[in-house]
């Protein structure tokens, strides 16, 4: 029943996004088409037959995660940036793990009394001295690929399936494709190309850098689940391919395309600039790693503010249940978290986290899985991805959500969703062409709607693919 949840869901948000339309007579069959077909086949092939090659890309990238800590440690954990073998930790059972052991030596840095697990989860050591060096490790690390032009093989790939399949422009497709690596930078490689562009094109750039997370954060993200949820990290890779589709697919509906594009039926090609001459891969991982600092500290100013005014709304609404009567026990239970949860609840029951049906013995345990799934969701529109999925972590440690809750939520959260990217991707993609800028102000929210939806039905596809078996999705034994 909740698998035919997740895939009554996707039709579901589909409906969703055409209500919104610009223009519902127009409705492109193929790109909603292929667009779903192609989550399907990245599902089929993650939770199916291809479910060893995550656990490899998992454990590859989760040796990457740990020798990122490597001058985190030296700075904060005791002065020691050698990698020396711990007996206590290993790199996971995959064979990527286990080649790199054998041939690197276990990469894992001994540092007594510093160990990340299930009953020392601090958010706030986690975000000051592990994630946040992990995002300047990440940003130095993908400016140093691109600069040995190892990317961008991988990104015209990926950008040549969205144009055939899709049937969009090759301006988009290159986009969409670029959002799997990297955020805003993805729009640089089509800028000659931007001051042409129609309005569904702007807002499908705009949607794919919502919807999906650029690798500088992965580390982020995955560092916080990773007691939790050990497969974490090639599960989010997995959300990001799966993402872009559904952006494309949201995005079409809300803003329909009516012309044909520019680059429609072709790849546009990154065109360099002869008389600038480029940085050698040192430099490039220099300079990739003072944008990660940048990153890092704008991430920390974020949830600085947006928690403390999140704390200061919801201290008005404790200051409102000292009204007399009726009025102050109705604000006992409002919170801008639950008011938050309450407007998200259809669209996260649409995804299958859960099924209350009143009148059975199951009914409170499967609310409270829907009401707290809700409710982490939609944090996300304010407090950005960081807490919920602190929040995520510790619910499902404590045995509050279920481990079908746990994987359809960690994808749902998956991307740029919040209040807090608007200004990045808007103002960002305006300074690339500022003759389009009142364009692309008026796009911004129905792009970040639209990679709303695209997140959610992200979430429909993990769903409606996982049959119970934790232990080898999840990675962690089922309840």
């Amino acid at each position: 029943m909740l698998n035919l949840l997740s895939a009554i869901g996707l039709a579901g948000l589909c409906f969703v996004a055409w209500l919104g339309s610009e223009d519902r007579r127009i409705v492109s069959w193929n790109t909603i088409l292929w667009g779903i077909g192609l989550q399907l086949v990245v599902g089929g092939i993650v939770f199916g037959i291809g479910s060893d090659v995550v656990v490899w890309v998992n454990d590859l990238l989760n040796v990457l995660l740990d020798a990122s800590e490597a001058g985190a440690r030296f700075l904060f954990g005791g002065g020691s940036s050698h990698f020396v073998p711990d007996p206590n930790r290993s790199p996971g059972p995959g064979v990527a793990g286990r080649w790199l052991v054998r041939t690197l030596g276990d990469p894992y840095v001994s540092v007594p009394g510093d160990r990340l697990g299930p009953d020392n989860l601090n958010p706030g050591f986690i975000l000051a001295f592990r994630s946040l060096p992990q995002v300047i490790f990440f940003s130095g690390l993908v400016s140093l690929l691109y600069r040995l032009n190892i990317i961008q093989p991988i990104i015209k790939v990926f950008a040549k399936v969205f144009r055939r399949t899709l049937r969009i422009s090759g301006a988009e497709s290159l986009a969409g494709a670029a959002n799997i690596f990297v955020g805003i930078e993805s729009a640089i490689a089509i800028k000659p190309f931007l001051p042409n562009m129609s309005r569904s094109e702007l807002c499908a750039v705009l949607t794919s850098c919502f919807g999906s997370i650029a690798s500088s954060v992965l580390a982020l993200y995955a560092g916080l689940l990773r007691p939790t949820f050990p497969t974490i990290t090639g599960h989010l890779v997995s959300a990001s391919i799966m993402t872009i589709p559904a952006c494309f697919v949201l995005s079409k509906l809300l803003v329909p395309e009516t012309t044909v594009p520019e680059t429609f039926g072709q790849i546009p090609e990154e065109k360099e600039d002869p008389s600038k001459e480029k940085p050698n891969p040192v430099d490039s991982l220099i300079i990739g790693a003072l944008d990660g600092v940048k990153m890092a500290v704008g991430i920390a100013a974020v949830i600085i503010g947006i928690l403390g005014l999140v704390a200061l709304v919801n201290e008005f609404f404790n200051f409102l249940t000292q009204l007399p009567g009726v009025f102050g026990d109705v604000f006992a239970v409002v919170t801008l978290e639950n008011l938050l949860g309450a407007i998200f609840l259809p669209l996260t029951f649409l995804t299958g986290v859960s099924l209350p049906i009143p009148f059975t013995d199951a009914f409170e345990e499967n609310w409270q899985v829907l009401w707290e799934s809700s409710v982490i969701i939609g944090r996300r529109l304010f407090e950005t991805n960081i807490p919920p999925y602190i929040s995520l972590a510790e619910l499902a440690r404590a045995g509050v959500l279920t481990p079908r809750a746990l994987l359809i939520v960690s994808y749902v959260l998956c991307g740029f969703t919040h209040f807090a990217s608007y200004g990045i991707f808007v103002g960002g993609l305006a300074n690339l062409v500022p003759s389009r800028r009142s364009d692309i102000s008026a796009l911004g929210f129905k792009a970040l709607w639209a990679a709303t939806l695209a997140t959610l039905m992200t979430g429909c596809i993990a769903g409606l693919f996982f049959t119970g078996n934790a232990d080898s999705i999840l990675g962690i034994p089922a309840p």
